[in-house]
């Protein structure tokens, strides 16, 4: 039990990557805090922890609001005592199209849900980690904020902002014993997003697009980061801080 009795946030895991990241978590003994703002899907995502003998209970936020988010880190407070690791894995892209059809609206909603949502969980989820003496911030980026490809490009510029704060805030709050690192998963066709990613249907041809880039052959799945992610939760990342872990197969294009 690599994680045991920990008390842990995972933003945005009502389905893909952050609901394999609660389930990994809590296989590995945490106390896991499901976060969405689809009741229905966070609640199933519960269901299933508990069911196969996890802990888990659901706490509807949005990410992009401070009073939702002070409140999650409430609940964590009121129902385990403690804070121990925020997994901020919400995240939102604009279609993946030229920079120039990308609307403001749609501009404004990747840089609330992707940055501020750091933003948002670093103002009320460090007070709580200062009262227990430390803490571990993940934040869940994307290759697309190192190795960034055209149609994605105000989507990429989100996930380099998430890199760059992490690094920073790695550094401000190490005194505190506050570790703060990322994750660039590469694509996923399975998640909700994925269309999107790819310019729409996940047709033979648009999925060809993508593996023929990553050498190891395959895409990246949900448990490959939740693996990434219960590393660096765990006690065995204590002087781990600052780093991005690209969950990627080399991608090299």
């Amino acid at each position: 039990m690599r994680v045991k009795d920990k008390s842990i946030i995972v933003t945005g895991s009502g389905g893909g990557i952050g609901e394999g990241i609660a389930k990994r978590l809590a296989q590995e003994g945490a106390s896991v805090i499901v976060n969405d703002i689809n009741a229905a899907m966070g609640e199933r995502v519960v269901a299933q922890i508990v069911a196969a003998g996890g802990k888990a209970s659901f706490f509807a936020a949005d990410v992009t609001k401070s009073a939702d988010v002070k409140a999650l880190v409430q609940a964590a407070l009121d129902r385990h005592g403690k804070l121990d690791v925020m997994v901020n894995n919400a995240g939102w892209t604009h279609r993946n199209r030229p920079a120039l059809e990308v609307s403001e609206d749609e501009f404004d909603k990747c840089f609330a849900v992707n940055m501020k949502s750091i933003y948002l969980a670093t103002v009320h989820a460090v007070p709580a980690f200062r009262a227990n003496k430390g803490g571990s911030f993940i934040n869940i980026a994307s290759t697309a904020g190192v190795r960034p490809r055209p149609g994605l490009t105000w989507y990429n510029g989100s996930k380099g902002a998430v890199i760059t704060t992490s690094k920073s805030l790695a550094a401000e709050f190490g005194p505190d014993n506050i570790r703060v690192n990322c994750i660039n998963p590469v694509f996923n066709p399975d998640t909700g997003l994925s269309a999107e990613f790819a310019g729409g249907p996940l047709d033979d041809a648009r999925r060809a697009k993508f593996l023929v880039t990553i050498p190891l052959g395959r895409f990246s799945t949900s448990l490959d980061v939740a693996n990434a992610a219960l590393y660096l939760a765990s006690d065995e990342a204590a002087f781990i801080s600052g780093v991005c872990i690209e969950v990627d197969g080399a991608r090299c294009v």
